[in-house]
């Protein structure tokens, strides 16, 4: 098998970064995230990243309407309190669905593509694969439209359409984080110009500072500082932390939909695509699709035809992830929080690797259709918070 094939590049300059304002990647927290190298794919590779993004969101729509009609979001992990609000969301139009994240492994090296999980609630990288590597050709005099890229111009089209399914709505949104995560600001940052230049007024506000009313809706300061009712919220806040920690919350989120008061993004049905509960669906339902992997909800006893890989249905960032061999012995761990959900078992995926024996994950945003590519790589098989993102080029 033959190895990642990369292209060495000048690192952009700290100044591009603080005129963005994204300071969070001059940051010491940042120190190396960003690397002076590109993964060099072919256009053939570039098509079928395209093309298993497009493929796969429609199936995951499909599994989505059998979960649905079979009552299945319990066995998917979803709280019982955020039932109500899924199948509210799910059967208007009006909740679009405006972007995630496919993480794949392979699609280059000659290796297959295999989806390995779908962020479709809170998927961040935005910067660095939307502007930050584009910006990466352009200073290293790499002709800018050799790169699988358009994830800006899609999100605009996004809103666009959440626009035209809303045409009674005042076009004005109000974009919101958790407090103390930089790099979750500058993920709102690109989608709050992406939403201006789709024409909408937009605001931001941490999650705190937010005021909600089962009976009015959603309150935040505008530009001038008055209080006003937001008829849209895009929230950077997952829907599980909402239904664990602010039960309270989700049963007012709620009632605000139920009485159209608001439109909430990402949707409450993406609960439905961000459980890795899943992927069990996904491969009962189309197991002929070349890009899915074997997932079962049975954890296997001794002996296993493959190896396989043990997730949570909503760990991040790698936690609570274990490879095992053929035989059932772990080979790689990573512990954290979420310990005590359901887990599925998925085949072993083979990850690219270069000639250092580093890992490599691609991720390909989705908004309407797949629209950017950017690679994720690490030292250890299990992609976690502490990987590098790699950019692209096209050659």
């Amino acid at each position: 098998m033959s190895t990642i094939h990369k292209r060495p590049i000048s690192q952009l300059p700290n100044a591009v970064f603080r005129e963005l304002g994204w300071d969070y990647f001059i940051s010491e927290e940042a120190e190396g995230y960003l690397t002076s190298e590109l993964v060099v794919i072919g256009e053939t590779e570039r098509d079928r990243f395209y093309e298993a993004g497009n493929r796969l969101y429609d199936r995951l729509v499909q599994a989505g309407e059998y979960i649905m009609k079979n009552n299945l979001l319990g066995e998917l992990g979803i709280p019982s309190s955020l039932h109500e609000l899924i199948r509210r969301s799910w059967d208007d139009d009006r909740h679009l669905h405006l972007f995630g994240r496919f993480d794949f492994a392979g699609g280059v090296a000659g290796l297959p593509i295999k989806l390995l999980e779908f962020n479709a609630d809170t998927p961040t990288s935005l910067p660095e694969t939307a502007i930050v590597q584009w910006a990466q050709l352009k200073a290293n005099a790499i002709d800018e439209g050799r790169q699988f890229n358009f994830v800006h111009e899609a999100l605009i089209g996004q809103f666009e359409r959440l626009k035209d399914l809303n045409p009674d709505r005042e076009p004005a949104i109000l974009f919101s984080t958790l407090r103390g995560a930089p790099e979750d600001d500058d993920n709102v940052q690109l989608l709050r110009e992406a939403a201006r230049e789709a024409g909408f007024e937009t605001a931001f506000a941490y999650i705190d500072d937010v005021v909600f009313s089962d009976v009015t809706g959603i309150f935040a300061a505008d530009a001038s500082g008055r209080q006003v009712q937001w008829p849209f919220w895009f929230k950077l806040v997952p829907w599980e932390y909402i239904a664990w920690d602010e039960p309270q919350l989700c049963r007012i989120l709620t009632d605000i939909v139920r009485r159209d008061q608001a439109i909430i993004l990402n949707p409450a049905y993406t609960m439905i695509f961000q459980s890795k509960g899943i992927l069990k669906y996904l491969w009962d339902l189309f197991p002929d699709d070349p890009a899915l992997l074997e997932t079962t909800l049975r954890e296997p006893i001794g002996r296993s035809d493959f190896p396989y890989v043990q997730k949570v249905f909503f760990g991040r960032e790698g936690s609570n992830v274990a490879v095992f061999d053929d035989i059932g012995l772990p080979v790689e761990v990573r512990n954290g929080e979420y310990e005590r959900q359901p887990s599925v078992y998925q085949a072993l995926a083979e990850l690219a690797r270069d000639e250092a024996g580093q890992y490599y994950q691609a991720g390909v945003f989705f908004a309407y259709e797949a629209c950017g590519l950017g690679f994720r790589r690490s030292q250890h098989r299990i992609i976690d918070n502490g990987a590098q993102f790699v950019g692209h080029c096209v050659e």
